[in-house]
């Protein structure tokens, strides 16, 4: 063992970058430390776009700066000044050299990393105290005690009880308008003439720290895939909150009857990008809820927009926050539909005659961002569709998208996307023909394939992929109480037509090799 190190030594992961955390009260500058570091095991544990390596490292670096100014010494470990090639193996040697009287950390955003403090701290023979993560509104008590006793979780209900326990849009124990959800009202699309005029969401240009991180990924992470280019995320708690007003000023008005529309050439329309900075912890939830119910309340903002983004944060997020940490890491070895085949390549590529995904690959290997509805109509559906196996969507989606830590990612990716958890996060599985994407966008308009068509030249893989994936899992659907009468279609298609489909569906799938 090294020298005597600092009594506490506070360690602060990329992802927990709360200026109020629990982790950084009552350190004593004169006998604790702040210890974080960049290693590129984080960076390569999936292939990551370059932009969301980027915006891991820039908000740290600004972080590391804000903690320095408070007074606080910070044992900053950048990727040049260590040989480590892993979060475990660089605090390791932090802890033999500079032993800790004990070590305290955030709870992670990802099973795994956990598991490596562990093992560090153990191979260390130092103490390990981890802390509840104060950034989410609900703790894990809460939640078990939710959860405990039913059969069958769901996000609605947890979302109820979460109104009934913040009081956000509720009028005494009754909810705002007298409906908990204006999903109705919240499922518009553009029609021909497309989206009424898209206010540009406020964007940040890079300072010189940013650009500093921004240079360090393109020295080290050269072949990874994406872009660097217009590189514009909020990296700050400030930066965070300029985000924020911009969205609730000049799109959350027209966010809920437009959040499941997609139009080509328009990837933020109505959304908010404030998914990374939450994530990231430089935003906290309850100052987003706050400002999107006094929206609704001074009547700058209609009460099914504000409901339907509030339910994004208060219900999705902390339901699937709490999902993660019940059920992990049993999740990541699901499988429940049996799909095993390759993630197509055109996923890293975007190389498609399918205009839908084309674009929607194409964006996301630009910008790193889709919205919700583009990752589970367009990009999750085509692989649920195709069988791909579900890790493997995985993997992909937490390496592709800015705003992807594993506690968020994985319930909404091997789960709501891809049922790969046999209906644990979604009752049901989210299927659709290409009518769906037709109605919802334009993507299709210059499409050579017709999303009408399940056979035949010009047929639509959409459409040819879902009556076989209707085909093909009959004996599990065909009786469940969700999803009886959309198996019911089945019945219309002769043996002939349906082993047409089956064929056509065959090729499809060679296709994509």
């Amino acid at each position: 063992m090294g020298t005597p190190g600092p009594r506490v030594l506070a360690v602060v992961l990329g992802d927990q970058l709360d200026p109020d955390a629990a982790l950084l009260e009552d350190l004593d500058p004169a006998r604790d430390a702040v210890w974080m570091a960049e290693v590129a095991g984080e960076a390569e544990a999936v292939w990551s776009h370059k932009a969301r390596l980027a915006l891991f490292l820039a908000p740290m670096r600004h972080f590391r700066d804000h903690l320095a100014a408070r007074g606080l010494p910070v044992r900053y470990q950048a990727l040049n000044d260590h040989p480590h090639p892993s979060l475990g193996a660089a605090l390791t040697a932090e802890l033999c050299g500079s032993p800790p009287a004990v070590m305290r950390v955030t709870q992670p955003g990802e099973h795994r990393v956990l598991e490596a403090l562990r093992e560090a701290t153990h191979a260390a023979d130092a103490a390990l105290e981890v802390l509840p993560d104060r950034h989410f509104l609900f703790d894990g008590g809460f939640f078990a005690g939710w959860a405990d006793g039913r059969k069958a979780p769901r996000m609605e209900h947890f979302y109820r009880a979460a109104r009934r326990a913040t009081g956000i849009l509720m009028e005494g124990d009754r909810p705002t308008g007298g409906r908990w959800n204006f999903d109705a009202e919240n499922r518009g699309a553009f029609g021909r003439a497309g989206p009424p005029a898209v206010p540009t969401p406020a964007a940040f240009a890079p300072d010189a720290v940013t650009r500093g991180a921004m240079a360090t990924v393109a020295t080290h992470f050269p072949a990874h895939p994406g872009s660097l280019e217009g590189f514009d995320w909020p990296v700050t708690p400030a930066q965070a909150r300029k985000a924020l007003a911009d969205f609730i000023d000049h799109r959350l008005p027209t966010f809920g009857a437009y959040q499941d529309a997609m139009w080509a050439g328009e990837p933020y329309l109505f959304h908010s990008r404030l998914s990374a900075a939450l994530n990231l912890k430089l935003l906290p939830p309850g100052e987003v809820l706050a400002a999107a119910e006094t929206a609704y309340r001074d009547g700058r903002a209609p009460l099914a927009a504000v409901e339907g983004f509030i339910r994004q944060v208060l219900g999705w997020r902390e339901f699937v926050h709490g999902m993660y940490w019940r059920h992990m890491p049993d999740w990541l070895a699901w499988n429940a539909l049996g799909a095993e085949g390759p993630l197509p390549a055109l996923y890293w590529t975007g190389d498609t005659a399918m205009a839908c995904l084309r674009a929607v690959v194409g964006q996301t290997l630009e910008r790193g961002y889709a919205h919700h509805i583009q990752r589970l109509m367009v990009t999750g559906l085509f692989a649920l569709l195709a069988g791909v196996r579900p890790r493997a969507v995985h993997e992909w989606y937490l390496a592709a998208y800015v705003d992807a830590v594993e506690w968020v990612e994985l319930p909404n990716t091997l789960g709501m996307s891809q049922f790969a958890d046999g209906g644990l996060r979604a009752s049901k599985p989210y299927v659709a023909s290409g009518r769906y994407i037709q109605r919802m966008s334009n993507y299709c308009r210059d499409c050579p394939f017709e999303p009408g068509r399940a056979t035949g030249e010009g047929a639509c893989p959409f459409t040819t992929l879902y009556w076989d994936f209707l085909d093909r899992h009959r004996a599990r659907f065909a009786r469940h109480p969700r999803t009886a009468l959309q198996w019911r279609n089945l019945e219309r298609f002769s043996e002939e037509e349906l082993g047409a489909i089956r064929e056509r569906a065959e090729r499809v799938r060679a296709s994509l090799a």
